[in-house]
């Protein structure tokens, strides 16, 4: 690596950046421009912002005399209020009675029906709630009885709900005030109803009192911003010269490619950690000048001056999470064949990175281990934790959020590297997107084996139908139906997709699916193989559900015990082993992992196929480790060219966990579990050591068998072997 090489490339890749008006607006102009003026329009909205008196119809409220009243000279009692502004509020129209139209109509029923209506002779369409007391509500209540008045209001209204809510709050103060009276009558003491009185102490420092709104905008601000700031500089650094024709220059430098990729990620580092820590500065100086200058508004928004040590602590993070989405956005510009195409990437990265900047925003999402593992959630999460002072709480989980956001910044920055790799990215032609005409190509030009376009496509269905159909599916009652629900799902949805797209974009089933003799020893391996990791997996699944705990409530596994517990266990056995083993390997191990061989790299298609074998459990439990055993079995179909021995170790598994689940029950394996482990099958440590050790030696027996590469690994692989070649 020579690092002389890497600062000449980020000087000229920053002066270019510097000389674009679009980027210099993004980074400098948009961040001083766009706060002030929110703040701006927040000073003029505050001015719109005033409470509309609620129309409220009351009937038969004037008849009732009770001390203390509700209705005083034809207006609510200004005693129900809790302030002068709010007796103001409520604006009261009153009418004593409600004859019905038919005798066997009630008066409630008819001003209910009215209200529906809408056109009514009382015009109650233009009254936002209306109040019925019914006409012996006097003799009941002074009976001791429960009069029940009646509150009409309508929910699919704004105004109706508030009016409602404002209305409720004087109906429930007179109903005390009434109870105070008749205690008084009785000469009983008011305590009676009322035995304490809570007071609320706020024990939150001036400095962290309002960090409560500002705790999660601003992590959510430098996340959004990071991202933004990092993906146009990319799209330009990439696409942009390709267009200009730039790129085959630089590439022709002595420059390795490495040297590079770091020099054009550092450039987009830099204006990625300026666009964010503009946008913080300009957020915070806006929000303490509203704070300070608008102290109602403030006050309604429960928004302070941000903590100091705020900014101190953004900047901290800002670092690997700019290094991770710059890497990210270089790797995926890489790919665009233009700037317009470039441009269009910006969405998809977004869907995926929203999702995981609000879910700290959501109610009940704490900073735990398992939150702590999830890419920009855990950095969002203890950003939360130290703006609320917290320290404690954060310091402990920063380790692996750290490690986590590392992990994901050196895996997309051996992405990019390896997009420069790869001469086809670089320099593929455009192409316009025409959807039809990708379809008949994909047809008319069959190769031997699907493309890593059809192998998402074919996994991108699989997902959809999966998630429609455990919504749209009938719980069975019996083990007929539920075997029939599965087999139907299994061989339709799963394995359906994978055959018809084989025979539609294929010209060889057998090489696609893997549907080859392998040698003869494979197929005892695969089923020692999985006895000896199914230890290692049952732990494994142990942990998980540890960092993620399985949600109160769950009774999955009780009513799959009774579904089962008329059924044969080959039955069981057929339909939770058998049927899943072939369906799910021809999708996953075949079709799909065949297409993304394509993309040059044997761990990366082993990789993305058995995530999305994972990402089709419904659990997350079980998610996580199907995807990690998905690689396990991945590997084995690679280096086997087999998908048969991948059948029978998916056989073995599933049928060894309801098998020995049973023989748990049944009591056979005290001496192996102990007592008392018979939900979750949890083995000794020497156990599950023993079975690691064996499966260590059958990975490195399959390590060792002579692999076919596809046309693209085999291409990487010549890149790779000169680029570590000595020169000379």
């Amino acid at each position: 690596m020579n690092w002389r090489n890497v600062r000449l490339i980020l000087a000229r890749e920053i002066r270019d950046q510097l000389r674009d008006r679009r980027t210099l607006f993004m980074i400098v102009v948009l961040p001083l421009l766009l706060y002030p003026l929110l703040g701006m329009s927040l000073f003029q909205v505050t001015n719109f912002m005033r409470e509309h008196a609620a129309k409220v119809l009351v009937i038969g409220g004037e008849q009732i005399t009770t001390d203390p009243p509700l209705i005083v000279k034809g207006k609510i009692n200004p005693k129900l209020f809790a302030s002068p502004k709010a007796a103001k509020l409520i604006d009261m129209d009153s009418f004593s009675h409600l004859a019905p139209e038919a005798p066997a109509e009630s008066p409630a029923d008819r001003l209910q029906r009215q209200i529906l209506g809408g056109q009514t002779e009382l015009e109650l369409g233009d009254y936002e709630v209306a109040v019925y007391f019914p006409s012996d509500f006097a003799e009941k209540l002074a009976a001791g009885e429960d009069p029940s008045p009646q509150v009409f209001h309508n929910t699919s209204q704004e105004k109706s709900q508030i009016a409602s809510r404002r209305m409720m709050s004087v109906l429930i103060r007179w109903k005390q005030l009434l109870v105070e009276e008749k205690l008084r009558a009785n000469k009983l003491p008011i305590t009676t109803t009322r035995p304490f009185v809570i007071e609320q102490k706020d024990v939150a420092s001036e400095e962290h009192r309002g960090s409560a709104l500002w705790s999660k905008l601003l992590p959510f601000v430098l996340i959004i911003w990071a991202l933004t700031g990092a993906f146009y500089p990319a799209v330009d650094l990439c696409a942009g010269e390709k267009e200009r024709g730039t790129l085959e220059t630089l590439l022709s430098s002595p420059a390795q490619r490495s040297e590079i990729v770091l020099g054009k990620l550092a450039t987009i580092m830099l204006f990625s950690i300026a666009t964010a820590a503009l946008n913080l500065g300009s957020l915070a100086v806006t929000g303490t000048l509203i704070a300070t200058n608008l102290p109602e508004a403030a006050s309604q928004l429960n928004l302070g001056p941000p903590p100091l040590s705020a900014m101190a602590w953004m900047l901290l993070a800002l670092l690997p999470l700019s290094a991770f989405f710059s890497a990210l956005c270089l790797a995926l510009a890489a790919l665009a064949r233009s700037t317009k195409e470039g441009q269009y990437y910006l969405m998809p990265l977004m869907f995926l990175a929203m999702p995981l900047a609000m879910l700290p925003m959501a109610p009940g999402v704490e900073l735990s281990l398992g939150t702590s593992l999830i890419p920009v959630t855990g950095v969002m999460l203890v950003l939360r934790e130290l703006l609320q002072g917290n320290y404690a709480d954060a310091l402990r989980y920063t380790a692996p959020t750290l490690l986590v956001t590392l992990t994901c910044m050196a895996l997309a920055i051996r992405w990019a590297v390896a997009q420069f790799h790869s001469e086809t990215v670089l320099f593929g032609e455009a192409e316009r997107l025409d959807l039809m005409l990708r379809l008949k190509r994909m047809v008319t030009h069959r190769g031997l084996t699907p493309t890593v376009a059809a192998a998402f496509m074919c996994a991108i269905l699989i997902l959809i139908v999966r998630f429609f159909m455990v919504l749209m599916m009938p719980r069975p009652s019996n083990f007929g139906d539920f075997f029939l629900l599965q087999a139907i799902t299994l061989i339709v949805f799963v394995a359906g997709p994978a055959l018809l797209m084989t025979a539609l974009l294929t010209r060889s089933a057998r090489r696609t699916l893997l549907l080859r003799r392998p040698r003869w020893e494979a197929i005892p391996i695969a089923a020692v193989l999985a006895m000896a990791l199914h230890p290692v997996a049952t732990a494994l699944l142990l942990v998980v559900k540890k960092i993620y705990p399985m949600p109160d409530g769950t009774v999955l596994s009780e009513e799959l015990k009774t579904l089962f517990a008329d059924a044969e266990m080959w039955q069981v056995v057929l339909l939770l082993a058998v049927l899943p083993a072939i369906c799910e390997e021809l999708a996953f191990r075949g079709f799909i992992l065949s297409g993304l061989r394509h993309l040059g790299s044997k761990w990366g298609a082993i990789v993305i196929s058995s995530i999305f074998f994972g990402i089709t459990h419904l659990m997350l439990q079980q998610s996580v480790t199907a995807a990690i055993l998905g690689m396990v079995i991945g590997y084995m179909a690679v280096q086997t060219g087999s998908l048969l021995p991948c059948m029978v170790y998916h056989v073995v598994h599933n049928a060894l966990m309801f098998v020995m689940m049973q023989l748990a029950d049944d009591g056979d394996l005290t001496w192996l579990l102990g007592e008392g482990k018979i939900e979750d099958l949890d083995y000794p440590l020497w156990f599950t050591a023993i079975g690691a050790v064996i499966a260590i030696a059958i990975m490195r027996w399959l390590h060792g068998l002579p692999v076919e590469l596809s046309p693209e690994e085999s291409r990487q692989a010549a890149i790779d072997k000169s680029a570590h070649a000595p020169l000379g």
